[in-house]
C-alpha cells in the first residue's frame, strides 16, 4: 500500500479520490485550504488512522513541503476552477493554479515522490475546432483559466525533461457526480440544474442549448487517477491524457435526461420550464474527447456513460440536498 497526498482533497473530485483510496487500504494525506472544498466531505474519515488532514495552502511553500513528507504519490487536484471566475479575477487564478502548482512540483521532487498526477483541463484545447479532441493537437486558450492549466502541462514537461521527475496530466472533461457543489456563483451546470429543478425553479441555459460537452462521471475520473498513479509502463508517463467518455451530449439533451430521472422522485419537475440566456464568454461550442490514448497506454475503460452517471448523480442529490 502507498502513502498518497491529495491536494484539494476536500473538494468534489479530491474527496471522492480520498474516499476511494482509503477504501483500498492506502494511507491518504489531504492538503486543503477550504477555499472551495468542504470539511463535511472528509468528516467520515476523522477516526481513520490512515487519514491525515493538513489545513494549508499550495501557495505557501512550507505547507507543500510539510504535506509531501514520506509520500509515495501526489494526486494534485487543488486549483481554482471556473472560466468565469478566472475572467473576473485572473490574478488569483494564476497564483493558485500556476504558482501553487509549481510549488507542488518542487516540493514533490525534493521529497523524492515517485510520481505526481495532476488535474489538467479540456480548456487547454482552446479555439481548436477539431473533433474529437486528440492530446497532441490544441489551439489557443480562450480564458485565463485555460492559460493556467496549459502552463501546468508545460511545467510538468520541463520537470520530466530537466529533473527526471515523473508526471502525468489528466485533461478532465466536464466531470460530474456525487458531492459536486450546487451552491455558489461558479457552480457547475449539472448540480446547478438539479438544484433548480428540485426547487421547481427554471434553470438558465447559456445560448440555444445546442452546445455539447463530453460529460464525465466521477467514477471514470477515479479510474484514470488510479491507472495513472500505478502504471508501470514507461511509455505511459510524462504525458497527458483526455479523461472523458468519448461521447458528447448537448445541453438540451442534458436537460431531458435530468427531467427524466428527477420526475421519478417528483413528477411536478416535468412541468418546470427552462430559460435561455446569452452565451457565456470564453465558452467553446463543442467538446468531445478521444480516449484512445488512455485506453492504449493505461488500459482505461469508462464504466459510466452519461445516462448511467446522471442516474446515480440524481439519486445522490435527491438523498443529500433536500
Amino acid at each position: 500500500m502507498s502513502k498518497i497526498l491529495i491536494t484539494g482533497g476536500a473538494g468534489f473530485i479530491g474527496s471522492n479520490l480520498t474516499e476511494y483510496f482509503l477504501s483500498k487500504g492506502h494511507q491518504v494525506v489531504v492538503l486543503d485550504n477550504f477555499a472551495t472544498g468542504h470539511r463535511h466531505n472528509l468528516s467520515q474519515h476523522d477516526a481513520n488512522p490512515d487519514f491525515e488532514l493538513i489545513e494549508g495552502d499550495i501557495r505557501n511553500m512550507a505547507d507543500c513541503e510539510r504535506a509531501v513528507q514520506g509520500v509515495d504519490y501526489v494526486l494534485h487536484q487543488a486549483a481554482l476552477g471556473s472560466v468565469p471566475r478566472s475572467i473576473k479575477d485572473p490574478q488569483t487564478s494564476n497564483e493558485v493554479n500556476v504558482s501553487g502548482f509549481l510549488n507542488m512540483l518542487v516540493a514533490a521532487r525534493d521529497a523524492g515522490v515517485k510520481r505526481l498526477v495532476y488535474a489538467a483541463s479540456s480548456s487547454t484545447y482552446g479555439d481548436s475546432e477539431a473533433l474529437p479532441k486528440v492530446e497532441d493537437k490544441i489551439g489557443k486558450p480562450l480564458s485565463p483559466y485555460a492559460i493556467t492549466k496549459y502552463v501546468n502541462e508545460l511545467y510538468a514537461d520541463i520537470f520530466a525533461k530537466t529533473y527526471g521527475f515523473e508526471t502525468i496530466g489528466l485533461r478532465y472533461f466536464n466531470v460530474f457526480g456525487r458531492r459536486q457543489d450546487p451552491n455558489g456563483a461558479y457552480a457547475a451546470v449539472i448540480p446547478l440544474f438539479v438544484k433548480k429543478f428540485m426547487n421547481h425553479e427554471s434553470p438558465v441555459i447559456n445560448g440555444t442549448g445546442d452546445y455539447s460537452r463530453d460529460f464525465t462521471y466521477i467514477d471514470n475520473v477515479i479510474q484514470m487517477n488510479e491507472r495513472a498513479m500505478l502504471t508501470e509502463n514507461p511509455e505511459a508517463v510524462n504525458t497527458v491524457y483526455n479523461t472523458a467518455v468519448g461521447d458528447r451530449t448537448t445541453l438540451n439533451e442534458l436537460i431531458g435526461y435530468l427531467k427524466e430521472f428527477l420526475t421519478e422522485y417528483d413528477p411536478a419537475i416535468a412541468q418546470v420550464d427552462v430559460i435561455h440566456g446569452p452565451n457565456r464568454q470564453g465558452d467553446i461550442p463543442h467538446s468531445l474527447a478521444s480516449v484512445e490514448k488512455a485506453k492504449r497506454l493505461l488500459g482505461y475503460e469508462p464504466t459510466h456513460v452519461i445516462r448511467e452517471g446522471l442516474e446515480e448523480a440524481v439519486k445522490w442529490y435527491w438523498n443529500n440536498l433536500r
